[in-house]
């Protein structure tokens, strides 16, 4: 249970990175604050951390021990 939760704490931090700078990525497109697609913008964002979030099933490179 306990490499459970590192591993879904790890997953959790890398997907929130991944969503910020895709959003930051997203919004910067826009020339002005007013002109940001704010639903584009967060449906990226979103689909972005669900992508972190499978692709961290496949391993967590943060996690691994010395001995492997």
């Amino acid at each position: 249970m306990k490499d459970w939760k590192k591993w879904a704490k790890a997953a959790g931090v890398r997907a929130i990175k991944t969503m910020a700078q895709t959003a930051v990525a997203v919004i910067g497109t826009g020339a002005v604050i007013s002109t940001v697609d704010w639903k584009m913008a967060v449906s990226s964002a979103v689909v972005a951390g669900v992508v972190s979030i499978l692709t961290s099933v496949a391993g967590l490179p943060e996690l691994k021990t010395e001995g492997e």
